[in-house]
């Protein structure tokens, strides 16, 4: 078996899995009650991603990055979308996996 010796945080990230991704939060955060706490930074981050990926050429940096930002700000609104029923715990591995964390 041949292991990568690129760090997998160097590994390319899979356009078509972020943009199914973001498709699955904006429909989810649709469900997410105005005003919770936190969920405005998180659909900003998101359509932050959108826009990376709607690039003419998106750059695989900026897509990481945005997939930073929306893990990070996932976890900071954790609490609230759990008490929203979201699927924070599925978003999280998803996002991990695709940074290859």
């Amino acid at each position: 078996m041949t292991r990568s010796t690129e760090p997998r945080d160097k590994q390319p990230v899979n356009l078509d899995d972020v943009q199914r991704l973001v498709d699955a939060l904006e429909r989810d955060l649709a469900k997410v009650r105005t005003g919770a706490a936190g969920v405005e930074s998180l659909r900003e981050e998101v359509e932050a991603l959108r826009g990376a990926l709607s690039a003419a050429e998106p750059r695989e940096e900026h897509v990481r990055e945005r997939l930073h930002g929306v893990r990070s700000t996932l976890e900071n609104v954790g609490e609230t979308l759990y008490e929203d029923a979201f699927k924070l715990g599925d978003y999280l591995a998803r996002i991990g996996r695709m940074l290859g964390l």
